[in-house]
């Protein structure tokens, strides 16, 4: 699979000055890691699950999670494990020489873990690993040693997704420790680590709060405090780090607004005036500002809960021509020592020393999301990425 293969050949050659490279769900961590995207999840009771997955490949989308917990009632987990089981037989039977996405499954319980590795038999092949919610270094534990069991009993490496959204992790007086502890756990299996995804909506819950949709959750200063704080301390670029992943966008249709709205003009031609419109219309001009602001706070992918949120994830992760062009200048042999340089865009200064380490993310997301050519823009992109 790869990021834009949806797109025709000749149309990505016009896109990108280096195309997106090509993985699969055996290539190694740290290409799987950068590569996540638009991590689209849907409820396991979905009764055409397998050919909703095999529809959203076509789409673009590389990465899914398939939930047993919040999204389905309580009552329904028995039925939902089931269907499950079933549809990934239906896959693994129709879908031999089909791709597919990298497929997790959120479980409520780490005894879920082995049992449905078990239930799923030859099936599990199509599993890359389990999503664990509510993540504390004491509830934690026990999920990754489930993981680790049945990655073994299995013969399929499993990966797994902690989702960092306890209260604990959110109160001032035990965030530190709650973060020392999530970080200890994850350390211990840290091979087993794919990322670390934000449960911003239960952060919310835990003081009755929701954000409207013209607002990010950049600007829910609470959220904003914890997620400074969580990078901080599990999104080091110092080799001791995790991807951490953007929280979850709620919004997808027409809702009153009360503030102008966040696109400006200038970045669409004439022609792509309407594609603006619909983006405004459908609360996309929000979404594109947080995944920006996701970036620029060191998250790298997104939960998404609607198929139309993956083209401008996918879109907003594409380095762009200037960006490659600083990295690799950043990274020459020649440049070991250090020093300033002027950028080849002539509108910056490179200071090797410092932007190492942002110059090696920048080439990391390179090779799994592509370069843009020079004259194109997140318009481009957006406009490429969203099916017909």
């Amino acid at each position: 699979m790869r990021h834009f293969g949806h797109v025709a050949p000749e149309v990505r050659e016009r896109l990108f000055h280096r195309e997106p490279c090509d993985f699969t769900a055996d290539s190694p961590a740290r290409v799987l890691a950068a590569a996540l995207g638009a991590t689209l999840y849907s409820p396991a009771t979905r009764p055409r699950l397998a050919d909703d997955i095999v529809k959203q490949t076509r789409r673009g989308v590389v990465s899914m999670v398939l939930c047993l917990e919040d999204s389905i009632d309580d009552a329904e987990v028995p039925d939902a494990e089931a269907n499950l089981v079933r549809q990934f037989g239906l896959l693994a039977e129709q879908c031999a020489d089909t791709e597919l996405p990298l497929l997790f499954i959120r479980v409520r319980a780490p005894e879920q873990i082995p049992d449905l590795v078990r239930r799923l038999g030859t099936s599990v092949r199509l599993l890359s690993g389990f999503v664990l919610p509510k993540f504390t270094e004491e509830r934690g534990i026990p999920f990754l040693e489930s993981l680790t069991s049945a990655e073994a009993a299995s013969g399929r490496r499993l990966f797994a997704m902690p989702v960092l959204e306890s209260p604990d992790l959110l109160y001032r007086e035990s965030r530190g420790e709650t973060l020392a502890g999530i970080f200890r756990a994850v350390d211990k299996y840290r091979d087993r680590v794919l990322a670390l995804r934000l449960g911003v909506t239960d952060f919310c819950s835990a003081y009755g709060l929701r954000r409207a949709p013209d607002m990010t959750a950049y600007d829910v200063q609470i959220v904003a405090s914890v997620i400074a704080d969580v990078v901080n301390v599990l999104g080091r670029a110092d080799g001791t780090g995790f991807t951490v992943t953007g929280p979850v966008w709620e919004y997808f249709r027409v809702q009153e607004r009360m503030f102008k709205p966040q696109l400006r003009r200038s970045p669409f031609s004439p022609e792509a005036e309407d594609l603006r419109a619909a983006l405004i219309e459908h609360d996309m001009d929000g979404l594109l500002r947080e995944i920006s602001l996701d970036r620029a706070n060191g998250l790298l992918g997104k939960t998404c809960i609607h198929p139309s949120h993956v083209p401008p994830v996918h879109a907003l992760s594409v380095v762009s021509h200037e960006e490659f062009s600083d990295a690799q200048d950043i990274l020459r042999p020649d440049r070991c020592g250090g020093g300033v340089l002027r950028s080849a865009y002539t509108n910056k200064m490179n200071e090797v020393k410092p932007h190492r380490a942002w110059a090696e993310r920048t080439l990391q997301r390179a090779e799994v999301f592509g370069v843009a050519n020079e004259d194109i823009g997140f318009v481009e992109l957006l406009a490429a990425g969203i099916p017909g």
